[in-house]
């Protein structure tokens, strides 16, 4: 039996992952890096939507044992929190990142000591968080932490904004891709975030990630190896438009993708101003967006009850 490895080391080995480091690098210099393509000169300290130049930054980076179970397993995530973001959600529950900014500035030696630091803890895999932005430093931090021994699966937790151009860079790099599903209506995306095309340009980012990687594969101990994992946040009043996007999933996807639908909204940010976002969803609405995805087809919903025990 074959041993299994992550996707990023075959491709190292192989001497492809140098030409995907140089042609993210090159992407910096008009940035096409994300579907907005602003066109600014990173490299030449111009800023785009996403306010980041062409060095990593972070706001922080921990094992967390909040993600999915086959992300966390019994060592955890290990999480790296990318600065700024490319959706500006109203509603964005880490607003102090996104939009505000908190992080530090480090450079491609620094991220890959902190992939390796993660490692060395336990963790079970390296979780980018809001890395749509920030591939080229990931891509340019990669050969270093490899060289230092990492040898982890590589999660790219999204908003689901990504060019397809710059996810196939990321063929044979990544292993997991966990994008969030967030609106199928683009009216709904245009009032809510800075990018209206956001239902027609996930769709096709997610229709290329699971090409690269297929449905989620877990080993032994039900930890994830390789696939795709997509969540979806329930909003108040079906704003999110479950029920489409379920169906999306398992006719466009797979009927096996494994999917998280999420019952955490909160109003935060300036989920104020709008009267449909100033709540919780109810328990109905929650029960509701199961209900509709597994009539959609789907039978891998993450299972999220034992957080709730304590109350029973």
């Amino acid at each position: 039996m074959v041993a299994w490895e992550p996707a990023y080391l075959k491709t190292h080995r192989q001497g492809r992952l140098r030409a995907k480091v140089a042609a993210a690098d090159e992407m910096l210099n008009q940035c096409t890096l994300c579907p907005h393509r602003c066109l600014v000169n990173r490299h030449q300290g111009e800023l785009g939507l996403c306010r980041t130049g062409d060095q990593p930054v972070v706001s922080s980076y921990s094992p967390h044992f909040g993600e999915e179970d086959p992300l966390v397993g019994t060592k955890g995530s290990g999480t790296i929190f990318f600065t700024h973001c490319n959706l500006f959600c109203i509603f964005c529950q880490n607003w102090e990142i996104s939009h505000d900014g908190a992080g530090e500035e480090i450079t491609a030696r620094d991220l890959a000591a902190i992939m390796v630091y993660l490692q060395k803890k336990g963790c079970h895999n390296i979780n980018f968080v809001t890395p749509s932005h920030q591939v080229a430093q990931i891509l340019a931090a990669l050969p270093l932490a490899i060289e230092w021994g990492l040898s982890v699966p590589l999660v790219y937790n999204t908003g689901g904004y990504d060019a397809v151009e710059t996810l196939e860079l990321l063929d044979g790099v990544i292993d997991i891709y966990m994008p969030d599903f967030k609106f199928w209506d683009p009216a709904v995306a245009a009032q809510f975030t800075q990018a209206p095309d956001y239902p027609e340009v996930a769709r096709r980012a997610l229709k290329e990630m699971h090409r690269q990687v297929g449905d989620l594969v877990l080993d032994e101990a039900g930890v994830a190896r390789r696939g795709l994992l997509v969540r979806h946040l329930v909003l108040p009043d079906g704003l999110a438009g479950t029920k489409e996007v379920m169906a999306f999933l398992a006719h466009e996807i797979s009927p096996h993708t494994y999917v998280n639908v999420m019952g955490q909204y909160r109003p935060c940010g300036r989920a104020h101003e709008y009267p449909s976002l100033n709540r919780f969803p109810s328990m109905l609405e929650l029960e509701e967006a199961q209900n509709l995805a597994r009539q959609a087809g789907l039978t891998r919903l993450d299972r999220r009850e034992k957080l709730f025990r304590w109350l029973v």
